[in-house]
């Protein structure tokens, strides 16, 4: 007897199975019951739905049922399995016999009807599928054919989703492009028509394009990525595509569809791409001031993951740290444990300092802590404003940023993780962001350094961050030299730092950094170069936050530390002065109609003052001498 082509391929369909044991296993459990049953499958395209279906049917022959795929006609019998490859209007389930074990699958989940309703709910099974794990991955590539060394590539690209991983041996076997990335655009193109629901309108398509490349998806930032007024609508039908999810904090692409969007977005549309992550960095800097502590740390996550694509910080960020982890003030009664893994990574000297800080500032100590609340890494950061003879640290870090009087000095003077110490690791991802979040608030902070035992290990990531190497900050405990890299806050303010960040993440290749040095006064045409700029730029915080004169001594007493806003408010000091004096104050006014709150054009500006053009120009010109003498005599004379 000749063998069906049909039962060829049902065999070979068996034999490159792989995974889903837990579903098999309660199908099974099903089959060999009494009662009907409705097993939902659910999950985005080329998941393995039908591919599951199709294991269900030979497990529904193996019991003694007779299988059938539902279709227009209404099947009829004792002890049915029922398979649809699509969702089932209720009317249709409802005829179906009571015994029948039936089986859909859908890119939803149950509708809420079935969830809901105490008839349905009692017969349905809920079967939501996920992407194959890295062995049954790697089980799937080597069934096709796919060498060993090429397994970590594919799984990489794919995240273990069972038709990228075939369409990936499928190039391979056909040797289209044996040496290319897992990712290439064939198979790019192939995946988007499989995850991807019907779009509606070029407006849908942009706006998955831009859910792609941020981590977590909110209405105001959909708003803010496509400049719309309103994005309810777009929001709305993003949350129903199968490849989103929902998480407390926004929408969530599922990984591989990030992973192909992202690719196809930056391969056909490169300058939208970058257009979305300035969008992007932009919003989340300007929520960053008035955010909560929380709300700061899911910011600098969302801001950090920008960059994840990026050859010298995407690794470090892979490492990016889950929910599980958290960072807390570490209390003396977690001091003794974190001082053990300081003595053992370090040495007992070492340890001896770290008990000295937890005495002398303990707010500084903070602990890594799991789900269980166990300590898994310890971090210190100090804020200071003098050298402490009891750690060489503070006397090299005070050399190296020669502090004016107000400033401080910032030192990551402590961090580890328990087991990975100074390598790459979660651990170390919360501890950056939780440094990060320091910089960014710690008002008065001329300078930053951080420490590392192992300086060639992090010293691209440092220059891409901004943190240059500083030799002279470096200090030695007990014969191991720490290396210092640091950042000059007085040079680079921190919008202009968050700003680089953003034009190093888009650019697709770290920016060389100036070799930084501690900073020192302008010299007076530089400074007279620098007042005017600043007028110039009055409107633009982003430019002014770049301004040299952030470095100027007339800041050091300012409430708002080193910032734009705190060298407006100096200007606009300056310029009252103008406005007391009587001999200054036609000066003044076209000062401050043409700069602090321009009119529009100078030609406006010279219409409110009722002037003609050459005697507002003479009188703009003077206010502006006159301000930048004040400024000057109040820097000469190290504050107002």
């Amino acid at each position: 007897m000749s063998t069906r082509f049909a039962d060829r391929v049902a065999t070979a369909r068996r034999q490159d199975f792989v995974g889903r044991t837990v579903e098999l296993t309660g199908f099974a459990q099903l089959l060999a019951g009494d009662g009907g049953a409705l097993v939902w499958v659910s999950g985005p395209g080329g998941v393995g739905k039908t591919s599951l279906l199709h294991q269900f049917a030979d497990l529904g022959e193996r019991a003694g049922r007779r299988v059938v795929w539902l279709d227009d006609a209404m099947p009829d019998g004792d002890r049915l399995v029922v398979l649809a490859d699509e969702a089932v209007e209720t009317e249709l389930l409802g005829e179906l016999p009571a015994d029948a074990v039936v089986a859909v699958a859908s890119r939803s989940g149950p509708p809420l009807q079935y969830r809901t309703d105490p008839g349905w709910s009692r017969v349905l099974h809920p079967m939501p599928l996920v992407n194959l794990d890295p062995v049954e991955s790697g089980m799937l590539l080597a069934r096709r054919g796919v060498p060993a060394s090429a397994h970590a590539d594919a799984m990489a690209f794919t995240h273990g989703h069972p038709l990228a991983l075939a369409l990936i041996a499928d190039v391979r076997a056909q040797d289209r492009a044996p040496a290319a990335p897992a990712g290439g655009p064939e198979v790019v193109a192939t995946l988007l028509a499989a995850l991807v629901d019907a779009v509606p309108s070029p407006e849908h398509r942009l706006a998955l394009d831009a859910v792609s490349q941020v981590a977590v998806t909110t209405e105001p930032l959909l708003a803010e990525l496509l400049q719309l007024p309103d994005a309810h609508q777009l929001f709305e039908w993003l949350r129903g595509l199968s490849v989103m999810s929902a998480s407390a904090h926004g929408l969530v692409l599922h990984d591989l569809a990030r992973e192909v969007l992202a690719r196809d977005l930056r391969w056909r549309h490169p300058e939208l791409h970058t257009t979305i992550h300035q969008r992007a960095g932009a919003y989340y800097r300007r929520r960053f001031a008035g955010a909560t502590p929380d709300d700061q740390r899911r910011i600098l996550l969302d801001f950090a993951f920008l960059h994840r694509d990026n050859p010298v910080i995407g690794a470090f960020l892979q490492q990016c740290p889950g929910g599980d982890l958290r960072m807390v003030t570490a209390g003396p009664h977690r001091w003794p444990a974190l001082s053990a893994m300081v003595r053992r990574h370090e040495g007992a000297p070492s340890a001896a300092l770290f008990d000295h800080w937890c005495r002398h500032q303990p707010e500084a100590v903070h602990a890594v802590v799991d789900a269980d609340d166990t300590a898994v890494g310890v971090a210190v950061l100090l804020t200071l404003h003098a050298a402490n003879p009891a750690d060489p640290a503070t006397a090299s870090a005070f050399r190296r940023a020669a502090p004016a009087p107000g400033e401080a000095v910032s030192l990551l003077r402590f961090w580890l993780d328990a087991e990975a110490y100074q390598q790459p690791s979660p651990t170390q991802a919360l501890i950056s962001l939780h440094a990060v979040r320091h910089y960014l608030i710690t008002p008065g902070l001329g300078y930053s350094l951080i420490y590392h035992a192992d300086p060639e290990l992090w010293a691209q990531m440092c220059e891409y961050v901004g943190f240059t190497r500083a030799d002279d900050a470096d200090f030695t405990v007990d014969g191991r030299r720490y290396a210092g890299f640091g950042h000059d806050w007085r040079r680079m303010p921190r919008l202009a730092w968050l700003s680089m960040l953003a034009s190093r993440e888009t650019s697709g290749e770290p920016v060389e950094a100036e070799p930084s040095t501690a900073s020192g006064p302008l010299d007076r045409a530089a400074f007279t170069a620098a007042v005017r700029t600043a007028l110039r730029e009055w409107g633009r915080v982003d430019r002014l936050a770049t301004s040299p004169l952030l470095t100027s001594r007339f800041l050091a007493r300012s409430d708002h530390g080193r910032t734009a806003e705190a060298l407006r408010a100096v200007f606009e000091q300056a310029a009252a002065t103008l406005a007391d004096s009587p001999r200054d104050r036609a000066a003044y006014r076209a000062l401050h109609h043409t700069y602090l709150r321009p009119a529009g054009t100078q030609q406006a500006a010279a219409d409110l003052l009722r002037l003609p053009m050459s005697t507002y120009r003479r009188h703009l010109a003077a206010g502006v001498d006159r301000l930048t003498e004040i400024l000057w005599q109040w820097e000469s004379a190290a504050g107002p």
